[in-house]
């Protein structure tokens, strides 16, 4: 799916993003304070296995569907387990933009809270520090919801050429997460490479990174139509990892690179560099090609690998893409969990107690 690629310079990058300056801005939510719902109580205790041995559920694009989700804390309110965050560098006002199609403007649920009860109230439309805050805000309130994975679609990519490249996204990340991160170099005490230690299943129980955050970043949609664009997201912050780790450094990263989309076999062949290979242990694609499409996704588990699937509803027979009714939905994520996905990623918001769900993987 993925062609080689060759490191190249970004400028152009943020010359595109620069040019979109006609694009209008999204308006600012409003709303009044509400009171925080009470996290549904998940289906099944997963607690005693390991982190790649539980099957959760998220929200596709949480941080967009301002309808349904004033406030990005609502949507954690359901109980999700994963949340997608789509980013955007923005050369002008040197931000970390979130926004579904606007690369100069943040549109977005994010409130730049600074305690529990500013997660209801304020002014949406915050950078991504804001969002991360409030996500780490929340967890403080949640101590014991399950891990969250928080998927970043990089979506026209990094920019090291000015500034925004992998190093600045992982001090951005560990100044509002701290501590809540669990990192590659967590995965990796005690074993030569991420693989390795994903292979022996060196995860921690889900139990004990309760109320902390996993980070996966895919390349995105811009960055992938981009002509000009050699070095994608994956690849970049794979080396990124090399680098840190070949420095003495390698604590420093915040988040696992994935390989995006289902493919037979092991998709890391794709990278020429076969070095890079080791960095893959998170891997994310579409769930109808994982599970109509022939794919024998037991390796994933076999291995102890992430696997998020995308688009749950999509999966034959198709279901509603917001509001399949509760047996439904709860169907297909638990026909999703035997097919050995780690994440089911969905657009279900309207229930609470399917997102809820914390199931054995396989």
């Amino acid at each position: 799916m993925v062609a080689p690629r060759h490191p190249a310079p970004r400028r152009l990058v943020s010359c595109l993003l620069t040019a979109a300056t006609a694009w209008l801005l999204p308006l600012a939510l409003s709303g009044g304070p509400t009171a925080a719902a009470a996290v549904p109580t998940a289906v099944q205790d997963t607690g005693d296995v390991s982190l790649a041995q539980g099957t959760s559920v998220g929200l596709h694009n949480t941080y967009n569907d301002t309808t349904a989700f004033p406030y990005l804390a609502q949507a954690l309110d359901t109980g999700t387990s994963l949340v997608e965050l789509d980013t955007w560098v923005d050369p002008i006002t040197r931000e970390w933009k979130v926004s579904h199609a606007n690369p100069l403007g943040n549109g977005n649920n994010c409130v730049d809270a600074s305690t529990a009860a500013d997660l209801y109230r304020g002014g949406a439309n915050k950078d991504l520090g804001s969002c991360l805050d409030d996500i780490r805000i929340w967890l403080a309130a949640h101590p014991s919801h399950a891990p969250i994975m928080v998927k970043l679609e990089m979506k026209a990519g990094f920019d090291a050429t000015i500034g925004f490249g992998p190093t600045e996204l992982d001090s951005l990340v560990q100044a509002h997460l701290g501590s809540d991160v669990y990192r590659p170099a967590d995965l990796m005490a005690g074993y030569p490479t991420l693989d390795a230690a994903a292979r022996a299943n060196n995860w921690p129980k889900r139990s004990a990174v309760a109320g902390k955050v996993i980070l996966e970043a895919i390349p995105g949609t811009f960055e992938m139509n981009n002509p000009f664009d050699t070095l994608w997201t994956d690849t970049e912050y794979a080396q990124h990892l090399a680098a840190l780790q070949a420095a003495g450094h390698l604590g420093d990263a915040q988040i696992f690179p994935s390989v995006l989309g289902a493919a037979s076999g092991d998709p890391r062949t794709r990278y020429p560099d076969a070095s890079l290979r080791q960095w893959f242990v998170v891997f994310d694609g579409d769930a109808h090609a994982y599970v109509d499409g022939g794919i024998d996704t037991s390796w994933y588990d076999t291995n102890h690998y992430l696997l998020v699937m995308t688009d749950a509803q999509n999966v034959d027979p198709a279901l509603s893409d917001t509001a399949p009714s509760v047996p439904d939905a709860t169907a297909r994520v638990a026909q999703l969990a035997a097919a050995h996905a780690s994440f089911v990623s969905c657009d279900w918001t309207g229930l609470p107690s399917v997102l809820a769900e914390q199931l054995p993987r396989g």
